[in-house]
């Protein structure tokens, strides 16, 4: 869906029942108008003609059945047109109902499609923070469980609705016709069951809403258990897991015991109630034929029309459960819509630049070379060298936990900048802001890129000039080959072999069976880990940045793969600007600066070899005098 009709979808507040409901039926009135319009012409159809088929009665007993009693040999004829009659409009009853059903089909199905299609759009555009605050079977549960409660209010709940309301207008409207004083005792009746309905939904909408969350909050305990299995095993946490897992099921079974009891409650109430007034009418009505005040076949109508008109209001009761869980659902996945997405007001692009006249002018082109495009009149360009800078940074997740502490550093074109620390001295954390994961507040520092704030930057461009292979590979189901491209899409079979020799990751792809169109699923789970780990390599290699960060990148390699793919790292760091964080001191010593952190500070900066004669916190982590855990 386009940007501008997403925009009008979030005019109404997700916390609203009205304005849920109003989001969730725009979708239809854009998608699938003239579908739904026609599906409720039927819907009203098959309600009338159930109506129609009731008051039939009254003619045909009173006309055709009771001046007929004790007579000889009776013209049947008109009673056979009678007859006729009914069945014509059951049989256009049958086929309304059979349309309306196909219809509503495709409009409910077609919806969640909709929806979900949305749904993911916006959260692939959510920050990193959105990611790292939940656990992934608590995001799934969005597109799974609460996209799919939705369908009962649109196929079900609504279509109930309305045919409730054409058959009481319709019931009501013969039954005045027929008897004024017997249909106020209905229309009391009635009354009572709407004010019972009005009640227990108002509620209960808060305790649909709890369940939903406790059904998001089981899914992702589950996901995360089921994810980390081998670990559970190891250490023998089978059972903690399981207590873990009982309280998540008591919370969902506490909110389910809740829901289910407004939900059963209603049914019964209102089936009683419609008994009450169906037996007062017979008592009543049976009094007034005695007295000649009702006619018989008035009477008959007149019951089948009371049952009429609570068989659907019992059918709306029966709704109850699935369109509360459906407005809870809804609300969830709005409320997820309207989450803000990551913010950029980046407004430099990253372009294809080739020399004119000892000036860069921009190409359409594959060149060798890039630049920044400032939109300036004219357009200025600034040639991509690399040249990375923090500026007094600081930067925290949590309030009032700093993680970086007035950081200052650069990184010069080409240079390889090794971070080496304790874990959570905030090695990572440099690299997610040089990616723009997070940002740093304008008032605590600034990072520049070929001179520019990259906050100027757009991410998108940023990112594509900044190669990332991290520590936990992540590979998707399709071929060796389509994983390598992953990289750059538009990349040849030639390019994604030729990056996957630079790195040495192309001998174990020919010895698979199928070489680089063998099928990769679980995240490349027929492979091991150091295997995977190349890919991730190659993958960032088919990209051909200009800036490299390697986090991590070969702790999960073997040291005889590590010393195969080294050769090939440096070709691929060569002329790049690359930032490498390395538990395995012995891949840094090349490093032509080697920064030290500790508690979110710099401690120490230089070579090697400067570091090992400093004597200081370097020379203890490479000496094993300290640990960097």
């Amino acid at each position: 869906m386009a940007e501008t009709g997403y925009r009008q979808l979030r005019t109404s507040r997700a916390n609203d029942v009205l304005g849920t409901i109003g989001r969730t039926f725009s979708y239809i009135g854009r998608f699938y108008r003239w579908r739904f319009i026609l599906a409720i012409i039927f819907t009203i159809l098959s309600s009338l003609t159930g109506v129609i088929s009731s008051y039939l009665f009254t003619p045909i007993i009173n006309n055709y059945i009771v001046p007929f009693i004790g007579v000889e040999n009776p013209d049947m004829s008109g009673f056979a047109g009678m007859l006729t009659l009914m069945v014509a409009v059951y049989a256009a009853g049958l086929l309304s109902s059979y349309t309306f059903s196909k219809l509503i089909s495709i409009v409910s199905t077609g919806t969640l499609n909709h929806m979900r299609q949305d749904l993911f759009r916006v959260v692939e555009k959510l920050p990193v923070q959105f990611f790292d605050t939940r656990t992934h079977g608590e995001i799934m549960n969005y597109y799974t469980n609460d996209i799919d409660t939705v369908r009962p209010m649109i196929a079900e709940g609504f279509p109930t609705l309305i045919t409730t309301m054409i058959t009481i207008i319709g019931c009501f409207g013969f039954m005045f016709s027929l008897n004024v004083r017997l249909t106020l005792v209905v229309l009391a009746m009635l009354v009572a069951m709407l004010i019972i309905t009005f009640v227990l939904a108002s509620s209960s909408r808060k305790t649909f809403a709890g369940l939903q969350q406790q059904i998001s909050n089981i899914n992702g305990y589950a996901q995360e258990m089921f994810a980390g299995q081998k670990v559970i095993k190891i250490f023998n946490h089978e059972k903690e897991t399981v207590a873990g897992f009982k309280v998540y099921n008591d919370k969902l079974y506490e909110y389910s015991v809740k829901t289910n009891a407004y939900a059963s409650m209603l049914m019964p109430i209102n089936a009683n109630l419609a008994y009450v007034a169906y037996a007062v009418v017979a008592v009543v009505g049976g009094k007034m034929c005695i007295e000649g005040s009702l006619r018989i076949g008035d009477l008959a109508s007149f019951l089948l029309f009371v049952r009429q008109f609570a068989g659907p209001i019992s059918n709306l009761s029966q709704q109850f459960n699935g369109i509360m869980m459906s407005l809870a659902g809804a609300e969830r996945v709005f409320d997820l819509m309207d989450k803000e997405a990551e913010l950029d007001y980046g407004i430099i692009e990253l372009v294809n630049v080739e020399e004119d006249r000892e000036e860069l002018v921009e190409t359409d082109r594959k060149t060798e070379r890039w630049a920044w495009k400032i939109p300036v009149e004219p357009a200025k360009y600034v040639e991509l060298k690399g040249d990375i800078r923090l500026n007094n940074v600081t930067f925290r997740y949590v309030e009032g936990k700093d993680i970086l502490k007035n950081i200052s550093l650069y990184a010069e074109p080409g240079q390889k900048i090794a971070f080496v620390g304790s874990t959570g001295a905030g090695k990572t954390t440099i690299t997610s802001l040089i990616n723009r994961f997070y940002d740093v507040e304008d008032q605590e520092g600034m990072i520049t890129f070929d001179g520019i704030p990259i906050k100027e930057i757009k991410k998108d461009d940023l990112r594509r000039s900044v190669g990332v292979v991290l520590q936990d590979t992540n590979l998707f189901t399709g071929t060796i080959m389509d994983n390598i491209r992953y990289g750059r899409l538009d990349a040849t079979d030639e390019e994604c072999i030729a990056a996957a020799r630079r790195c040495n990751a192309n001998s174990f792809i020919e010895r698979l069976p199928h070489g680089y169109d063998t099928m990769l699923s679980a995240n490349g789970s027929n492979l091991s880990q150091g295997q995977r780990q190349l890919l991730n390599i190659a993958r960032c290699a088919v990209a051909d940045p200009p800036v490299m960060v390697l986090d991590e990148a070969t702790s999960s390699i073997d040291t005889h793969t590590e010393k195969l793919i080294e050769k090939g790292m440096d070709e691929l760091m060569k002329g790049r600007t690359t930032f490498v964080i390395a538990h395995r001191l012995s891949t840094v010593r090349n490093a032509d600066a080697i920064i030290v952190l500790e508690h979110g500070e710099i401690v120490e900066r230089g070579s090697h070899e400067d570091l090992l004669k400093l004597k200081g916190r370097y020379y203890q982590l490479y000496t094993g005098k300290a640990e960097l855990d």
